[in-house]
């Protein structure tokens, strides 16, 4: 079904309605976009984090503090 014959079985409202729920379908994956970049930063980071911390902990050469972290002089 064309453009036109929607216009003349359905009238001009009907067509308006269809290109601005295309249009805000586009709008809204466009701003995607830009947040998942963001969150593929985060991760990149939080993977980076999380591999040294490991590494560091598991080295066992003296490196990485093997005390109980909430010990507290009492």
């Amino acid at each position: 079904m064309s453009a036109t014959e929607v216009l003349e079985e359905f009238g001009t409202w009907a067509l308006a309605k269809f290109v601005a729920a295309l249009l805000v379908f586009l709008l809204l994956h466009l701003a995607r976009w830009p947040l998942l970049a963001v969150a593929r930063v985060l991760e990149a980071g939080m993977s980076g984090i999380d591999r040294l911390i490991s590494t560091r902990v598991s080295a066992g050469d003296g490196s990485w503090s093997r005390r109980e972290p909430l010990r507290h002089n009492t």
